[in-house]
């Protein structure tokens, strides 16, 4: 999703800093991602910067939120990687909450689930690029998204992660709306997309999109809204719980999938916040976006593009959102 839009705005890619793992960083680390720098730790692989360098970066990021940063696209021939699998043994509180398969539990919970995009967006393009107010300005409706070099769309990437992801809530009660169901033409607009979160009350709300960053670059991270009260946006209510819910989706996202927090944007910890979102800016309820890869990596887009792997982002999404919402 790192196309100029509603959402993102074109800015330098950044590198996490690099320096020595120490035990003293257990402390440190947020706790959903602790059992991924343990991992690094022993000499995992994890599937993204491939030392502990990435641990340096999350204990960096664990007292303050990374800066809003976008990356920047890059074109890379699509080839396929094998993808490493994290220690069963290791995980942690926040982790271990939604761990194991999905037992019920969660009738009377409302959870929204908002697929990026929208593969209709391409012919709509007047429709998209109309403005709407997001409280600290004004954005685009909607963008096209970005997409492999193999022409695999992120809006398709969306849709059937958030498919999968309902059918394994609703098996545990929990009533679940989508935004959209590949059953409108084009959008919703972002303000739209915030607005039926909102209206249906719901419990948790998670945006799900795919990255168009540079070759290179890989690895998910979780966009956490930040303090934001101007015009019709007002998030001080929100911030913490979305927090809680962006550190148990990470958590479990690297536990169920095995892939790394991102290498070029949240500093290793798979976290970042922003302020600049209209889908989270004008949230009422907890709500984060997950970008679960480089679709522009070729090693990430074998992932990506994978069905089996789209079905374990599914489950490490919603395993973080029951962890979340049992408490």
């Amino acid at each position: 999703m790192s196309y100029v839009g509603p959402d993102f705005e074109t800015s330098e890619s950044r590198r996490p800093r690099r320096g020595p793992l120490t035990v003293a960083l257990a402390a440190l680390v947020p706790g959903a991602l602790l059992g991924w720098l343990v991992y690094e730790a022993v000499g995992g692989t994890g599937g993204g910067s491939g030392s502990s360098a990435g641990a340096v970066g999350a204990a960096a990021s664990a007292s303050a939120p990374a800066s809003p940063t976008t990356p920047t696209r890059d074109d890379d021939k699509a080839s396929v990687s094998a993808k490493p699998t994290l220690a069963p043994s290791v995980s942690t509180p926040a982790a271990r909450s939604g761990s194991g398969s999905l037992k019920g539990g969660l009738t009377g919970k409302v959870i929204v689930i908002d697929p990026g995009h929208n593969p209709g967006n391409f012919q709509h393009t007047a429709a998209i690029n109309r403005t709407v107010d997001i409280g600290t300005n004004s954005k685009e409706c909607d963008t096209t998204g970005t997409a492999t070099n193999s022409g695999y769309e992120e809006a398709k990437f969306t849709l059937d992660v958030a498919q999968r992801m309902r059918t394994l809530l609703q098996r545990q009660g929990a009533t679940v709306k989508l935004t959209q169901d590949g059953d409108r033409p084009y959008g919703p607009c972002v303000d739209e997309r915030a607005r039926l979160g909102n209206q249906a009350h719901a419990d948790a709300v998670v945006s799900i999109h795919a990255d168009g960053s540079a070759a290179g670059n890989r690895g998910f991270h979780v966009i956490l809204p930040g303090g934001v009260h101007a015009g019709a946006a007002d998030t001080r209510t929100i911030v913490a719980p979305s927090r809680e819910l962006g550190e148990r989706v990470a958590g479990n996202f690297v536990r169920v999938t095995g892939t790394a927090p991102s290498n070029y944007i949240g500093d290793g910890s798979g976290l970042v916040t922003r302020t600049d979102l209209g889908g989270l800016n004008l949230s009422t309820v907890p709500k984060v976006f997950i970008e679960c890869g480089n679709m522009r990596d070729s090693t990430d887009a074998a992932l990506l593009t994978s069905g089996a792997w789209r079905q374990k982002a599914a489950q490490g999404i919603s395993e973080g959102i029951v962890s979340f919402l049992r408490g």
